[in-house]
């Protein structure tokens, strides 16, 4: 039969050329409507949250990946980054400016110069202390925003407002915004992995890499950088991995089932997706982390023949594997339980022993990522929950305490113009001044390099739009954009 036979025998459909095109049109533009509603979760089924978000960035962006060192405690900015000379001359004075220090009134002590010296560095010529004169090499490279401010003087509540733009427990953290505004690049390992100090994690443990209110997949995995990088990850002794399959595929078709109505249910989803993803990592984890296959030049280069510096250098080298398998986000947290930065005896000692830990590998990781042409890929985040104070607390030795009122963050990589720093503290560091950025300008800025816009990336939860940045007018800082 003829094409213009058949159509000639089918019943009029009694509509103008006008409607038959619209109802036609409808149903090509279905087409994109189901993949947006699945890549947002909201289809019966859907059980793959770590594809949900934006998926795409909202303006073309370098950067795709990210590798955050927390200084677990707050790094003092006077004797790293922020060099002060004015501390010299008004050593053992008051400061005479009234402020609320440390989380219960503390004596605010006296004026103090740094015990570490600086010098000039690069092309740029900034100065930086002799305690990070590995990463000094890389000074041209780095943007140090010194101006930093944030809204609390406390431990834990510093680090949540640092990881997830709020003092209160409960929201998502930035890496959590990072993997739901661009998606996944890997199906084999977690998209966002956190690496703890082996003395202990920060205050408030995994709240500083949860996933809030998003879907619980989209939340940190804590990886170890010796022995198994997940506990629990291996399959038992004996079981094969056939065997291990159908049981697998056992147990997410009755997960499936229960889910199905359910589909609000963002932990029983996620388990879903962790347990294929378990499956996939068994592999892939155990590859990922097996260094004994980087050349000893590379494991020298991170400082792995040192006592001082092997396990945070094991770390960083272990971040460069997973940043090249597609891992999006990376945290690092340097000091942990009762030895972290936090400097109050003795900032000499203190500063002196973690820098001596980190600096090496940071740098290997910087010199690594270049000569591995990622770094155009790759956004650096360096600093803390916040700073700490000019003064010391008079306790016989230089210590110095809380200082949320001004202190330093650096970036760079990927889209960051490099070789500046941007803004100011007063005269002795104490207090941001001049081009104050906040924790939450700076979140807007990270997501900017990333290609997304702080203001449009939003969660809808509890009847409003949520952001990583909050409701309150906040920038980006454009000055760090190269």
């Amino acid at each position: 039969m003829t094409l213009s036979r058949y159509l000639a025998n089918q019943p009029r459909c009694h509509r103008t050329r006008r409607e038959c095109l619209w109802q036609w049109g409808g149903g090509f533009a279905a087409i994109p409507m189901i993949e947006m509603l699945n890549s947002e979760g909201l289809l019966a089924g859907n059980t793959s949250p770590l594809k949900s978000g934006n998926s795409m960035p909202h303006f073309t962006a370098k950067a795709k990946q990210v590798v955050f060192f927390f200084l677990n405690g707050g790094p003092s900015q006077v004797d790293t980054f922020d060099h002060k000379p004015a501390l010299k001359k008004y050593e053992g004075k008051d400061y005479h400016r009234s402020v609320q220090i440390g989380s219960n009134g503390r004596p605010i002590g006296k004026l103090t110069p740094s015990h570490f010296s600086f010098r000039k560095h690069g092309d740029s010529g900034l100065e930086i202390s002799n305690l990070f004169k590995n990463v000094a090499r890389h000074v041209d490279d780095l943007c140090v925003i010194r101006s930093m401010h944030a809204d609390t003087p406390t431990h834990s509540p510093g680090i949540l407002q640092m990881n997830s733009g709020s003092i209160f427990t409960g929201r998502p953290s930035l890496g959590s915004w990072v993997n739901y505004g661009l998606g996944r690049l890997t199906e084999n390992l977690p998209s966002y992995v956190v690496m703890t100090d082996h003395r202990g994690g920060p205050r408030g443990g995994a709240a500083a890499w949860t996933s809030g209110f998003m879907p619980a997949a989209l939340q940190g995995t804590l990886f170890r950088s010796q022995g198994a990088p997940i506990l629990n990850l291996d399959a038992p002794e004996g079981v094969t991995d056939e065997s291990q399959k159908r049981g697998l595929d056992l147990l997410n078709r009755l997960n499936r089932r229960h889910l199905h109505g359910r589909g609000n249910q963002s932990e029983l989803a996620a388990r879903i997706s962790s347990y294929e993803l378990a499956f996939r990592m068994q592999q892939g984890a155990a590859e990922a982390i097996d260094i004994a296959s980087e050349t000893v030049e590379t494991q020298s280069l991170y400082g792995l023949d040192r006592k001082e510096t092997e396990y945070f250098g094991r770390q960083c080298l272990l971040t460069r594997r997973l940043l090249e398998r597609g891992v999006r986000f990376v945290q690092l947290y340097s000091g942990g339980g009762a030895d972290s930065w936090d400097a109050h005896d003795d900032v000499i000692d203190n500063h002196g022993r973690h820098s001596e830990e980190i600096d090496q590998p940071i740098a290997a990781l910087m010199s690594d990522i270049k000569r591995r042409g990622m770094w155009d890929d790759t956004l650096f985040i360096w600093g803390g929950e916040f700073g700490r104070t000019p003064t010391s607390e008079g306790t016989g030795k230089p210590g110095r305490d809380h200082n949320h009122y001004g202190f330093t963050m650096w970036l760079a990589g990927g889209g960051v113009k490099g070789g500046q720093a941007i803004g100011a503290t007063d005269e002795v560091g104490f207090t941001a001044v001049d081009n104050r950025v906040h924790v939450s300008d700076f979140h807007a800025t990270i997501l900017h390099l990333l290609g997304m816009d702080h203001e449009h990336l939003t969660y809808f939860h509890e009847g409003l739009d949520q952001r990583l940045s909050g409701v309150q007018a906040r920038r980006v800082v454009h000055e760090a954009i190269a």
